[in-house]
């Protein structure tokens, strides 16, 4: 659970602000799509393997 306190005399948008990027970096948003439908595990598995050459394609031209 993502959790931010407001600090004395901090603007409520900057602690907002705040919340929201903790948000984005917990990747709270990307699990609940990724769980809104069900994916066959024989097709998780060929996604996963597919970024995995992607990522090392990538590594291997830089």
């Amino acid at each position: 659970m993502v959790e931010v306190t407001v600090r004395e005399g901090e603007m409520l948008e900057r602690a907002l602000r705040r919340f929201k990027k903790k948000w984005e970096r917990a990747g709270v948003l990307r699990e609940i799509k990724r769980k809104s439908f069900y994916v066959k595990p024989s097709d998780e598995k060929r996604t996963a393997l597919k970024k995995t050459r992607r990522r090392l394609a990538r590594l291997a031209s830089h």
